[in-house]
């Protein structure tokens, strides 16, 4: 069996004989979500710390990191309290979670944000005040059944969203498994149904077949899709290897004494490296890799810098408000700076390529063994678990 492991502060990463990534946990409150998932399926790219769970719905000061420190670190005050009207971001994930509207409505008001209104699919992207639709995976109400796990995940995203897009509306589209048809046909659903931006937190090992996948599910121009890079360290992910999605790596992000005020290294928990099938896209030229080269930019993910969440849907005996990780964190974060900056000219993560000094470049940190190369390490300028680095203000978006 071939085997590789890294040693860090979250985890302890073994790949096994088939190449993939199987995480465990180094310190028992850091935890992933979700199960791996077999051939063909995904798995949410969620951890939680299980040391700060409170059930209250109201809570004096939720552990993690709240939209402030979110708008703080990326330069996004000015942005957030303007942008985003009218835009919609979609939230793709799998299975159902019943109380997604009133946990991300708890979430807004512990925070100061006005609560989202109700609307239907149909009507998400006209309307004129900030909404929150749901959806099945074919854009109509036969959800799927609830999943504790998912719905974390939903919450999670749901949060973020509304952490750094407040004005935007909401679009929970839910696929009915965690296969990868149902979930891109979940993701053509929120672009037919007027999403600027798709945010998939999910990711699974990666197949000859996603050639065909990939155009078949993630290629819509003019629309931002985000897709995280996964949570196991070096080794890349499907969908984020597609040339048609913004692969969004992890960071650790840490407040600091410097003009900034935060600091970012690599998360040793985010996916990065080359793809073994999908070609490399013409905006990306980094000379390690000849096919497409995962990630293109990151964002907080690690669960020991997390962010607060709230979910109400009890889970291996949690609910009310957490603290989460993982590169499910960095994507919708990422997503939602997309609708604040317009989604103006984007196909994959072309823009990102050419707008580099608007972006915090992240170097330090590495997410497992691969010869010191920059596809596992975090060096100046371009490298795989952090991408070109972090949102600076939203113009690279």
């Amino acid at each position: 069996m071939r085997r590789a492991t890294v040693f860090a502060a979250a985890f302890t990463l073994t790949l096994s004989a088939a190449g993939v990534a199987e995480a465990a946990p180094a310190h028992g409150h850091l935890q992933r979500v979700c199960s791996a998932a077999p051939a063909g399926y995904a798995a949410c790219n969620a951890w939680i710390d299980t040391d700060h769970v409170t059930a209250a719905a109201a809570a004096a000061t939720p552990s993690g990191l709240g939209p402030a420190d979110l708008l703080s670190a990326y330069n996004l005050g000015s942005l957030a309290g303007s942008a985003g009207a009218g835009r919609t971001i979609a939230i793709v994930d799998a299975n159902d979670d019943p109380t997604a509207f009133a946990d991300v409505n708890v979430y807004r008001a512990q925070y100061g944000i006005p609560a989202l209104a109700s609307c239907t699919p149909s009507s998400v992207d006209a309307s004129a005040t900030p909404c929150f639709a749901k959806a099945d995976q074919n854009g109509g109400t036969s959800y799927p059944r609830k999943d504790g796990g998912w719905a974390q995940e939903i919450s999670l995203d749901l949060d973020m969203a509304s952490a750094i897009c407040p004005k935007c509306n909401v679009l929970l589209v839910e696929a009915s498994t965690a296969s990868m048809a149902n979930l891109g046909t979940a993701v053509n659903t929120a672009v037919r149904l007027g999403a600027e931006v798709v945010s998939n937190s999910y990711g699974g090992g990666e197949y000859s077949g996603e050639t065909t996948d990939e155009g078949k599910y993630f290629n819509h121009p003019g629309v931002a899709v985000t897709v995280s890079s996964g949570d196991s360290g070096y080794g890349v992910e499907f969908p984020a290897a597609s040339r048609y999605v913004t692969a969004v790596g992890g960071t650790s992000l840490k407040k600091a004494s410097n003009t900034r005020g935060w600091s970012e290294t690599a998360w040793s928990g985010a996916g990065s490296g080359c793809s073994a099938y999908v070609a490399k896209p013409s905006w990306q030229t980094d000379s390690g890799c000849g096919k497409r080269a995962v990630a293109d930019v990151s964002a907080v993910a690690d669960p020991a810098t997390g962010v607060a969440v709230y979910d109400s849907t009890a889970y291996q005996g949690r609910s009310g408000w957490m603290v989460f990780g993982g590169t499910s964190v960095a994507a919708p974060v990422v997503g939602a700076v997309y609708a604040l900056g317009g989604v103006t000219g984007v196909t994959g993560a072309n823009t990102v390529y050419s707008h580099t000094s608007s972006l915090y470049d992240v170097s330090g940190g590495s997410n497992g063994s691969c010869g010191g190369s920059y596809l596992c390490t975090a060096v100046t300028g371009y490298d795989g678990p952090t991408g070109l680095g972090t949102p600076n203000g939203a113009a690279a978006f």
